[in-house]
């Protein structure tokens, strides 16, 4: 489904990708994991738009997509779920996730929020992404009286629901406590069980290898391994990049 091919990006002098090629394939959950430093969320980045490679191509669902910006992304079909929060306080959980069911046209939805005749149709959709992680009822809470956790799972909530063939996860339990951990840990299981695709990006390794079909590790922004989750806990070089064993 997506096929990262001789990526580099360069910062200065400071090589942060370097013909870095992997691919992900259709309803599996891939994770792209390495040390501080490795080049993962610049890969991340580029794939999504928010930088255009040197070099190299990325082909998205048979498409070549490369250097196109963020909004041409999503209109291919990639969602994405940003490391740091990205709620509206001030909105309503309802209202965040409605701005997620039209991520097209923002304006259109945002001009539109309060207006619950005209908005009717989407109220299903909302009600089940919230159900699905485990938040229903909440939908008239002001996202600024969330725990850091449950917004967590707001935002989970809101990448899902816009239209997508690939959900891209960056981080998605750094700073959540155990419980929320495990819940989006079953969360994402269910995903793939209903047919997503996952590209995931996470230092936790205990979550990332319970979760993920096939793991690929970067390190100095090269990909230097590829594997199940058995076969990466065993990868001498995987365990020299995060150990320096």
């Amino acid at each position: 489904m997506l096929s990262v091919q001789g990526l580099s990006k360069r910062f200065g002098g400071v090589k942060a990708v370097s013909e870095c090629s992997f691919s992900v394939e259709p309803n599996k959950i891939t994770a792209l994991i390495g040390p501080n430093g490795a080049g993962k969320s610049t890969v991340f980045n580029l794939v999504s738009g928010v930088l255009s490679p040197d070099a190299g191509k990325i082909v998205f669902d048979g498409a070549d997509i490369t250097g196109f910006l963020p909004e041409a992304v999503s209109k291919k079909g990639i969602a994405r779920l940003f490391q740091k929060s990205s709620l509206f306080k001030n909105l309503s959980v309802r209202e965040n996730l409605l701005l997620g069911l039209d991520s097209n046209d923002t304006g259109f939805v945002s001009n539109m929020v309060g207006r619950g005749s005209a908005l009717l149709a989407l109220e299903k959709p909302v009600s089940d992404s919230l159900a699905l992680v485990g938040l229903k009822g909440i939908e008239n809470k002001s996202a600024g009286e969330l725990s850091f956790g449950q917004k967590r799972l707001v935002e989970l909530s809101r990448t899902m629901l816009s239209p997508h063939k690939l959900l891209m996860l960056d981080e998605p339990v750094a700073g959540v406590n155990p419980k929320i951990r495990s819940e989006i840990a079953e969360l994402l299981v269910e995903l793939r069980k209903k047919g997503e695709t996952v590209l995931l990006i996470e230092h936790d390794m205990n979550f990332t290898l319970s979760v993920s079909d096939r793991v690929i590790v970067m390190d100095d922004g090269r990909v230097i391994a590829e594997g199940s989750p058995k076969e990466i806990r065993k990868n001498p070089m995987v365990l020299e990049a995060y150990l320096g064993e």
